[in-house]
């Protein structure tokens, strides 16, 4: 029971995108056509569970046992920075397809603020490395259905007369405000 309120609270009442606002640049940037939302989830899935795992080792190998936990933020930048590039060099050798699938994502990870956080999270909410898995697996789908909905709203928008000066940016921010305040409504949820 304790993993699935995690995972409800995760993916609804806490919501990385609504909640947090953390990966905001891309939430805006990549959300204009549904196709490349789901891209940009999908790849924020892939690379949010396997950096929370490598710097939850790091921080429970590394960093605890030598008292240098203020080297936190400094290491995760760079293992999730090496981690994308490894990805990608392994990808493009293994599995071109999935290489090309991915595409512009994987540099857009690197500087994903969500990565970042959600591995800060993990450790300042003091997780075992399960609760650590399924927190990773939860926002990462949070933040896929955040930037999906989103990017299908902004596809009907761009279908829709829209008054002139609400074009644009504009819209989709108003819109984004009205997400937050519907995924508020789970608050009460858990």
């Amino acid at each position: 029971m304790e993993y699935f309120v995690l995972f409800i609270t995760a993916v609804l009442v806490n919501n990385v995108v609504f909640s947090q606002f953390l990966g905001i640049c891309p939430f805006l940037g990549v959300s204009k056509k549904l196709s490349t939302a789901v891209g940009m989830g999908a790849a924020v899935a892939f690379v949010l569970t396997l950096a929370t795992l490598v710097t939850f080792a790091i921080q429970k190998l590394i960093l605890d046992p030598f008292s240098i936990g203020y080297m936190q933020n400094i290491a995760f930048i760079l293992v999730i920075a090496s981690l994308v590039q490894m990805l990608e060099l392994i990808l493009k050798k293994v599995s071109p397809a999935l290489f090309e699938a991915l595409g512009v994502f994987l540099p857009l990870i690197t500087t994903n603020c969500v990565i970042l956080g959600v591995a800060i999270l993990v450790i300042q909410k003091d997780y075992n490395l399960a609760q650590a898995l399924v927190y990773a697996i939860s926002t990462a789908i949070g933040y896929a259905l955040a930037i999906s909905i989103f990017a299908v709203i902004r596809e009907q928008l761009d279908k829709t007369s829209v008054p002139a000066p609400f074009k644009g940016t504009p819209i989709a921010l108003i819109v984004a405000g009205i997400l937050s305040l519907a995924f508020m409504g789970f608050t009460g949820l858990v």
